[in-house]
């Protein structure tokens, strides 16, 4: 299933959240250029599941953990990977498993090691600045 939305202020990603809850409480492929907005919508994701962490763009880190009422949700960002091998001793495959939310940035770093079944999320920016949102998923 594919939706289509527009978000052209950073906190209507709160309620974009809110509807599409689902879809965020397993892996996420978020994909966007540069500056496209991809750690904003993911601050404020956190926010529409009752974290009490604010975010941040793990660039450095590569994978952080966020506390919430869930359970961890995982959030990476994979524009720093020099190659496939150093995202296998990341341990993907156990937070994959472990069922809770995986938030990707930059995925097309790794796409041999993402799993068959999750949602992507494709942010462009519109002339007006305005985010032109499209999700896919599964069911």
């Amino acid at each position: 299933m594919q939706t289509t939305d527009f978000i052209c202020h950073p906190t209507d990603w709160l309620d974009w959240a809110r509807e599409h809850q689902a879809a965020l409480l397993g892996p996420v492929a978020i994909v966007g250029d540069m500056g496209a907005g991809k750690t904003t919508a993911v601050k404020h994701w956190l926010q529409a599941l009752g974290s009490p962490d604010a975010g941040s763009s793990p660039t450095f880190t590569l994978i952080q953990p966020y506390d919430s009422p869930l359970g961890v949700i995982y959030h990476a960002d994979f524009y720093r990977l020099e190659d496939v091998a150093e995202a296998e001793t990341l341990g993907l495959d156990e937070i994959f498993d472990s069922g809770q939310p995986m938030w990707m940035e930059w995925p097309q770093k790794i796409t041999n090691l993402l799993p068959e079944e999750m949602a992507v999320l494709r942010i462009d920016v519109q002339a007006d600045g305005c985010r032109k949102v499209t999700l896919e998923t599964k069911s």
